[in-house]
């Protein structure tokens, strides 16, 4: 399975039509309380509700139609860049009670587990408009682990500090076709059950977009983990070493 966002330049440029829309209801009702129209004060009024109106109640719909997924090791998840598209993947998985040596060395509260994040500039997906050797600098990402009591676990700054092998930050700047590999560590306790991947976009302006996996009232999308031996799929071409 592949998951695509349905729609992402149609459904931006619906939410900001919508602010526009408010922005001139809320001037024409200055307008009018200041030149004493109270009819165009009222249209000003009524023509707001509609317009937020109708936003909420499809954002609101797309949200509870939503369901709850969980992608299987090497399948993809999509994040909209407005002109193009970055696809995400779980390659690997490891576990360790220590990482480092020496001075450097970690030792986990629980286990370690060092998830290997794939990022990719899909070419697929460009707009016809985007010229295709210009670098694209990814959107900022979160990554948590979540388990199956739905306790959410953050990237271990003791266990990233003590990696041996450094990695790709996820900001790294890719070119079409392009892709690299990040290695994120998350300290998790023993008795940990079912932990899965939960990237997102951080920014929680974005839940107000309709079908927005940032919204409230919408399901997430999970990364399930593979299992080790499961762990080395073929790299896209264009990998970046």
């Amino acid at each position: 399975m592949v998951l695509v966002p349905h729609f992402a330049p149609i459904v931006v440029m619906a939410f900001l039509l919508t602010g526009l829309g408010l922005a001139l209801a809320l001037i024409a009702v200055i307008g009018g309380l200041l030149t004493r129209h109270r009819l165009v004060v009222r249209i000003a009024l009524v023509g707001a509700l509609v317009l937020a109106g109708g936003y909420g109640a499809t954002w609101a719909a797309s949200g509870l139609a939503s369901r709850e997924r969980t992608l299987a090791p090497g399948e993809r998840k999509y994040f909209c860049e407005i002109d193009c598209h970055l696809a995400y993947s779980i390659t690997a998985v490891e576990r360790a009670r220590v990482l480092g040596r020496g001075a450097t060395a970690a030792r986990a509260r629980g286990d370690f587990w060092v998830v290997t994040l794939e990022t990719w500039f899909d070419p697929s997906t460009i707009a016809a408009w985007r010229p295709r050797d210009v670098p694209l600098t990814p959107n900022p990402r979160r990554v948590v682990m979540v388990d199956a009591d739905r306790r959410t676990y953050s990237v271990s700054p003791a266990g990233q500090r003590a990696l041996e092998e450094p990695s790709a930050a996820l900001e790294t700047p890719l070119v079409p076709g392009q892709s690299y590999r990040t290695r994120l560590v998350f300290d998790l306790p023993r008795d940990v059950r079912a932990p899965r991947v939960l990237l997102t976009d951080p920014d929680p302006v974005l839940g107000l977009l309709i079908g927005h996996e940032n919204a409230p009232l919408h399901r997430k999308a999970f990364f399930a983990l593979p299992r080790v031996a499961d762990a080395k799929p073929a790299e896209p071409s264009g990998a970046i070493r």
